[in-house]
Formats: structure tokens, C-alpha cells, sequence
């Protein structure tokens, strides 16, 4: 592991080292995000390779922690490229034969596994692995077929030493969508407006280092320092999509919603260990896992056979499909700031007067504190209400311009909310709820 951005002389150093780093690098994603936040540009759809045929090729280079530290990696590069952690997100069509050509640049054989692929073809590998036909070391190569029979979320990775190249990095994505757009299913109880991928893995640099060095590693002492959303840790998980300075790792992980829309969540565990990832402002329901529909009569009842919970335990190797959706009903005031005799906006709030959730025209039945009395954060609007400003002090907020709600989404293993032991970082990522009329691309 190569930390260029400081010194490593002593503790102390290493210490105030991490916090300098950590405090410029989320100073600098503050301002991104409040740039994203006004200019509209993060996406709500993910982002991939599409198509039938892939050309992947195993490379080593490095990537990024949010605290500035430079680590060693291996990873799948598309047709040649740049290494990427993770490997490119492989986006593919129901009843398609999908074809993937890897190439092995490493020095040692690497292979791919496609978990809950069926009768998945290897031609002109040099020699099985543990779980899959290997490309031999410096130049090898093996292509994989299979047909894309069932919709949903998937991953791949390596098959050879799984709990090294794992670790290293050889892992992605794989998405299979169905015959109809907008569903994450052959079921309209799948349907959703956004989707976001969460891909949680997690780092010891002290294997890397030991990769690097031409040192076998004691995996027996493994232990996690860095974790990853999509390969980025806090705050660099703020980011969007394909950030120059972060050419290793393309993928952000930071979602945005309106009020009422279903938010198709794709989880993957895609490191060795466990990781409980918490969605704050709403449960979610599983509607599906390892790619499969949770159904109680196939192809009749639809994901009727969810789990709503505010916890999803991710376990190593597992996927799961769950459906997030926040409309601020019931809350006892308008999140929209109508007065009475205001239009009814039915897309973001309940319009039957009938309803116990009836919130329109109603005030925030509390007085707010002063000004004096408050703590101020860049992304405080002024404002309580959904979509509007409120007076600020100078030099405060400035950084919601839209004037959203922020959720933090994260690990609840709290630990796991840091860089090398410096908190805020880690596997860590933010849900921003929109008022309506406000672009999410």
C-alpha cells in the first residue's frame, strides 16, 4: 500500500496524516455533492457495459482510499483498459447468450464464476481452478458462454484462489433485465422509477502490500481497514460517475429520489465478510435474492413474498433486489409548506381529505428554535420544507440548493464508517429525497 499524499514517519504522524487527508478530501466532496445537488447531474440509472459479447482482461493497478491512501489492486479491465475496482458492471438481456473473453495479465491463473448462471461453457482454458476453468498466467486466455435465462442481480469473480483474488479485487456486477422495461422482474410488482447499485466490499492493505511486494499473504490475519460502496469509500463515494481523478474507480453511490417513487436498491456482497447496510428515512422491502423473485406461486403471485426491514444483512456472495420508496405521508404537517387553500400535489402528498395520512395545508405543529439555538450543516437549506430556502447565517449552508432531505445510508457496523480508523468514511453513501420538479436525470 502507497500512501502519496503525506509522509509516514511516525504514529502520530500516520494519525494526523489520515485526519489532514480525510478533512481535504471530504471538504472536497462537500463541495461536489452541493455542485451535484444543484446541477442535476447524478443519474438514476446504473451505470454499465450493455450488450451480449465482453472482452475482460485481469490487470493489476491501484485505486484510491477517501483518505488519500494509494492501494494496490487487481481487477477486470474492459477490452483492454485501465484495471477498475470493481470490474465493469455487465448489463445484459433476458434469453440472451452472453458471451465474456478473459484475458490474463496477471502472474498468476485467474478465471470468472458467474453465480446462479446454469450450464455456464468454458472453451480453450489452460487448466481448472477452484471453481472455474482458469487463463493461465501472463497471457492466458478463456471464454465463458452462458444464457441469461432468469432477470435480476448477479455477480462475478474470480474462481481461482476466490479468497485471495477476491479480496484483490477480481469482482463485478452482472445485471439481467427482463423482457419489460422499468421492472426488475417478469412482474409489474417489480416496477420502479429509480435504480441504484450497491456493491460492498472491503480492504486490507496489508495483504495488498504483501501482493505487491511478491510476498505470499497470511490470510489467517485479515483484517479490514477500508470499506467500499461500488469500490470508493466515504467521502469518494459522494462523487459521481467516471470522476477524472478517480480513473480506477468509475462508480459512484450516491442515490436521489422524489416523494412516492419505488427505488429499485441492487445489493451485492461482493467482499468476504458480513455487512448490515442500513437505509435511513424509510424501510425497504426484499423483493427478490440471488437473482430470484421472491414469489409465493411462480409466475402468478408476483413479489408478494417480501421482507420490509431498515437493516439488510448482506452476507458474502449473496445479491439481493429490494424496492426503497419515501412519500413523507402521515407526518402531522405538509413537507411541502402548502397553505390550505393551496393546490393538492398528488405525487408527493396524500390528496384524500378522508385519509389519516391528510397532511395538506397543515402547519409544523412544533415551534422551531431560533437561529442562536441551531447547529448549522452545508446542507441545511434554511428551510424545513421539501423544496424551499430559509434564511441562514452568513457563511452557512449553500450547499442544497434544491432544498432536499439527506439520509445517510450505511453499514450499521459502525467501525465500518471509517478510513483506516478515521472517521467519516467508509461504507457510507447519502439518499437525497427531491421535491417534485427537480431533475434526477
Amino acid at each position: 500500500m502507497r500512501r502519496e499524499a503525506f509522509p509516514m514517519k511516525t504514529a502520530t504522524d500516520t494519525a494526523l496524516g489520515h485526519v489532514s487527508s480525510m478533512m481535504y478530501r471530504t471538504a472536497l466532496s462537500i463541495l461536489a455533492l452541493g455542485w451535484l445537488v444543484l446541477a442535476g447531474t447524478t443519474h438514476a440509472a446504473i451505470n454499465g457495459t450493455t450488450g451480449a459479447n465482453f472482452t475482460l482482461t485481469a490487470k493489476d493497478g491501484y485505486v484510491s482510499m477517501g483518505d488519500g491512501a494509494t492501494i494496490y489492486m487487481w481487477g477486470y479491465a474492459l477490452n483492454g483498459g485501465q484495471m477498475q475496482n470493481p470490474g465493469p458492471t455487465l448489463i445484459v438481456n433476458e434469453g440472451d447468450t452472453i458471451t465474456v473473453t478473459l484475458n490474463n495479465d496477471l502472474a498468476e491463473p485467474v478465471s470468472i464464476t458467474f453465480p446462479g448462471q446454469k450450464d455456464v461453457k468454458a472453451v480453450g482454458e489452460d487448466s481448472m481452478g477452484f471453481l472455474a476453468p482458469e487463463a493461465a498466467s501472463g497471457g492466458g486466455q478463456v471464454t465463458y458462454s452462458f444464457t441469461a435465462t432468469n432477470p435480476g442481480t448477479y455477480q462475478y469473480h474470480s474462481g481461482s484462489n476466490p479468497a485471495l483474488q477476491i479480496e484483490m479485487g477480481l469482482v463485478g456486477a452482472l445485471i439481467v433485465r427482463p423482457a419489460a422495461a422499468g421492472q426488475a422482474y417478469d412482474s409489474p410488482t417489480t416496477a420502479f422509477h429509480q435504480e441504484y447499485l450497491f456493491l460492498l466490499s472491503e480492504i486490507d492493505p496489508d495483504i495488498h502490500t504483501a501482493v505487491e511486494a511478491g510476498v505470499a499473504p497470511d490470510m489467517s490475519s485479515r483484517r479490514a481497514q477500508y470499506w467500499m460502496i461500488n469500490g470508493r469509500s466515504a467521502p469518494d463515494t459522494f462523487f459521481d460517475d467516471g470522476i477524472p481523478w478517480l480513473p480506477s474507480q468509475p462508480y459512484g453511490a450516491m442515490a436521489r429520489a422524489h416523494p412516492g417513487e419505488r427505488v429499485l436498491m441492487r445489493v451485492i456482497g461482493a467482499g468476504l465478510d458480513l455487512h448490515p447496510f442500513h437505509t435511513h428515512g424509510q424501510n425497504f422491502r426484499v423483493i427478490g435474492r440471488d437473482g430470484r423473485m421472491r414469489e409465493t406461486v411462480r409466475g402468478v403471485s408476483g413479489a408478494d413474498a417480501g421482507i420490509s426491514d431498515f437493516t439488510l444483512t448482506v452476507a458474502p456472495g449473496q445479491t439481493y433486489d429490494t424496492i426503497w420508496r419515501w412519500d413523507g405521508r402521515g407526518l402531522g404537517w405538509d413537507i411541502l409548506g402548502h397553505a390550505p387553500g393551496d393546490p393538492c400535489d398528488p405525487a408527493a402528498e396524500e390528496c384524500d381529505a378522508q385519509s389519516p395520512d391528510y397532511d395538506h395545508g397543515k402547519p409544523i405543529p412544533v415551534s422551531l428554535p431560533e437561529q442562536q439555538f441551531l447547529t448549522f450543516g452545508g446542507f441545511w437549506s434554511g428551510s424545513s420544507f421539501l423544496g424551499q430556502e430559509g434564511a441562514l447565517p452568513p457563511g452557512e449552508g449553500g450547499l442544497n440548493l434544491d432544498g432536499g432531505y439527506f439520509y445517510m445510508w450505511h453499514s450499521h457496523t459502525e467501525n465500518e464508517l471509517v478510513n483506516f480508523d478515521v472517521f467519516p468514511g467508509g461504507m457510507m453513501t447519502m439518499m437525497i429525497i427531491e421535491a417534485p420538479g427537480v431533475s434526477i436525470p
